[in-house]
């Protein structure tokens, strides 16, 4: 094993460090420091003393290190999930997608909540608690709830879909390594359901192909999908699946978005309903305004917007992909004041922005329901969500410093937060899905 560089020469990839772990970032890294510098650090945990091989040292500011061996290990370190992402292999050869899969989930669950609170009081203003420390511990402490299940299983085998890439030129079929587009090959998949595990061996078997989809729909549905998806556009993915939330059935396009987690899906729309039906019991909820589904899919979030506010709620989904617009008129067909629209989210706004005064009354009536990209809605959709001036926002948001972006938007136009939540769908990773309610004051 190579020893440690001096501490005063400069920092070069490859180069080995001992480090003391202080904190963690958003991104599913840990944070140290070097003569001064951050250094984002791979496969560690806050309080730990490690060896690190220097990977990235670009930036004059920041370089980035991966653990080499852990000198001083936190109680909560835990033998690896998934054998091909572990230490006990070279940085270069770990599999991406479980970067905390060495982390006990009580563990994981804490410092996602970190995160969360970090970014809302560095970019959305907010102050989760602020009295001390351990005021804030326990604020922290249950503000990223697990899915049903995930304690039982060690959160393993959740994942129903799962996407592999193929190696252009050795055939080899697997994952990514972490930061990087190079396949490795696994001989397992710890994350995905035992359907999954039952067919992942078949992608090896697929030819011409950039990637390879893996699907395991909803119990009444016994299928199995193996979806090729070429450089440029997908050679399936026509198929339909069915999914089931709670009682009621969604049809899914194949190649089409669907939470990964077998549960995410029923705990979404169970904690946008509850957003929905607080709403209702502050009497700020009117189903007959001008109720709106942002980057809505195949309708999930405006079912259970409808199924708070009663089979009449008008609700208008929003979708830019127009076969999810597709499914999800289907899925909302029993919906009287249904409407699925095929539009980017930014026009379809901007065309409601020019209506006659009475749509716009119904429009400032109205709640808004949001599900945008990592990115977040952005300054642009934000401020066209402020012109529309709607009675209640209910986000839902996957990147915690976008949420935190558009939170500072919307509080600096005059909403209030009014509820957060989140929730640990993405177990073994850094990933968590939020939930934000927010009122016109």
């Amino acid at each position: 094993m190579s020893a440690p560089v001096n501490p005063s020469s400069t920092l070069n990839v490859g180069d080995v460090i001992d480090l003391d772990v202080t904190g963690i970032a958003h991104g599913g890294v840990s944070v140290a420091r070097h003569e001064g510098r951050v250094v984002f650090v791979a496969d560690a945990i806050p309080g730990e003393r490690v060896r690190v091989e220097v990977t990235e040292a670009r930036k004059k500011s920041f370089v980035r290190a991966t653990v080499t061996t852990v000198i001083d290990a936190s109680p909560d370190r835990r033998d690896h999930v998934w054998a091909e992402a572990a230490l006990e292999r070279s940085p270069e050869d770990r599999a991406g997608g479980a970067e905390f899969g060495h982390i006990a989930l009580e563990r994981q669950r804490a410092l996602k909540a970190e995160v969360l609170a970090d970014a809302m009081q560095r970019f959305g203003g907010v102050e989760l608690a602020s009295d001390s420390e351990e005021d804030l511990a326990d604020a922290l402490a249950d503000l990223v709830e697990a899915a049903p299940g995930d304690d039982e299983l060690n959160g393993l085998g959740y994942r129903t879909r799962v996407r592999l890439h193929v190696d252009a030129e050795t055939g080899a079929v697997g994952p990514y390594a972490a930061r990087s587009r190079r396949v490795i090959p696994v001989d397992s998949l710890p994350l995905a359901s035992d359907e999954i595990a039952s067919i992942a061996p078949l992608a090896d078997q697929m030819p011409d192909a950039a990637t390879v989809d893996l699907i395991a729909p909803a119990a009444d549905d016994p299928r199995m999908l193996i979806t090729l998806v070429g450089d440029k556009k997908p050679a399936g993915g026509a198929d339909v699946v069915r999914e089931l939330v709670e009682d009621r059935g969604f049809l899914v396009r194949a190649g089409g978005f669907w939470q990964v987690h077998r549960e995410a899906p029923a705990t979404l729309f169970t904690a946008v309903r509850d957003a929905i039906q607080d709403l209702i019991d502050d009497d700020r909820f009117d189903p007959s305004a001008g109720n709106l589904d942002l980057y809505g899919g195949v309708g999930l979030l405006a079912a259970a917007m409808a199924e708070a506010g009663g089979p009449g709620t008008k609700v208008t989904t929003v979708e830019s992909e127009a076969s999810a617009t597709d499914d999800a008129s289907e899925n909302l067909s029993e919906l009287l004041g249904a409407l699925a629209v095929t539009a980017r989210v930014d026009r379809h706004l901007a065309d409601l922005l020019k209506s006659a005064k009475p749509v716009r009354d119904r429009l400032r009536r109205g709640t808004i329901v949001l599900d945008p990209p990592r990115s977040g809605a952005g300054g642009g959709v934000t401020a066209q969500i402020v012109e529309l001036a709607p009675a209640n926002i209910v986000y839902v948001a996957c990147d915690p410093v976008a949420l935190a972006r558009d939170t500072k938007s919307l509080r600096d136009a005059g909403y209030e937060l009014t509820g957060l939540r989140a929730f640990d769908i993405f177990p073994h990773t850094h990933h968590f899905e939020s939930l934000a309610t927010f009122e016109r004051a």
